[in-house]
């Protein structure tokens, strides 16, 4: 790994990792060397994004296709008044510039689309869904499926949040939820609105499940579901099974090209 030959700054700035017995030096040159997609740059993206710069993941891709707004300041906490008008994969870099320049940022002002997302998400280590629609969740389980590459999934609403990371060889989002609501049955945070502070706990869980899939240690949250509960402070773990007859995953699976569905209300095969 050429992240094996940490220079006197690096032994510094991580030698918090670099003392632990599950990090140390082989395991903070695998963060250095890693290559992690970000899905969405708003309320769950900024946490994330500012925590994997931190922890030195090397190589930070982040698309998204929206512009900063003075509204967003109230959770998306690596956007400033200054970059109202912006765009956030614009912002978010010059974030992580400012926190750690060991970290290759690699910004797509585009929205993940079934035409684009093979090539996003093609030779990552990890992808981070930050998203807040149903379609490019959907979007992301299924080509995160096919490619074989582990993700982790977060939604909030209100006071409340979730999380749950796939893996090739565990249950999918599509396992749990087959199909998305219809467009429109299930407010948005601009309608519902949403507790500042609560992507802040529901993105930092989803950073600490792509540092502990870069570095081999720990549990995911694999066929499990974890529920917070901001109002009550209160966590509930809700456990998954693979359903054989999902349509990407299962058995007989529907879905071997994210070409042939159309994510948008159902998120169905076409």
């Amino acid at each position: 790994m050429a992240g094996l030959n940490l220079d006197p700054t690096q032994l510094d700035r991580y030698s918090r990792h670099i003392i632990m017995d599950d990090v140390g030096p082989e395991g903070q040159a695998a963060l250095l060397d890693a290559d992690v997609l970000v899905v969405g740059a708003g309320g769950l993206g900024s946490p994330v994004i500012e925590y994997l710069a931190a922890a030195g993941v090397g190589h930070l891709a982040v698309v998204d296709d929206d512009a900063v707004e003075r509204s967003n300041l109230q959770r998306q906490i690596i956007h400033r008044d200054a970059d109202v008008g912006t765009p956030k994969v614009d912002s978010a870099r010059r974030y992580v510039e400012d926190l750690n320049p060991d970290i290759d940022f690699e910004g797509h002002e585009v929205r993940l689309t079934r035409e684009n997302a093979a090539d996003l998400l093609a030779d990552r280590d990890f992808v981070v869904d930050c998203t807040d629609n149903f379609g490019t969740r959907y979007l992301v389980n299924d080509a995160c499926v096919l490619a074989g590459v582990p993700f982790s999934h977060g939604a909030i609403y209100r006071f409340e949040g979730q999380a749950i990371t796939v893996t090739p060889d565990g249950p999918c989002y599509r396992c749990v939820f087959p199909e998305a609501p219809e467009e429109g049955t299930v407010p948005d945070c601009a309608t519902a609105g949403v507790l500042g502070v609560l992507p802040g706990t529901v993105g930092c869980l989803q950073a600490t499940e792509a540092v502990k899939s870069i570095l081999g240690t720990g549990d995911l949250l694999t066929g499990r579901m974890l529920h917070y509960d901001a109002a009550d402070v209160g966590f509930e773990e809700v456990p998954i099974a693979a359903n054989p007859d999902c349509p990407v995953c299962g058995d007989d699976p529907a879905i071997d090209t994210v070409e042939d569905v159309e994510y948008s209300g159902g998120c169905t095969v076409a």
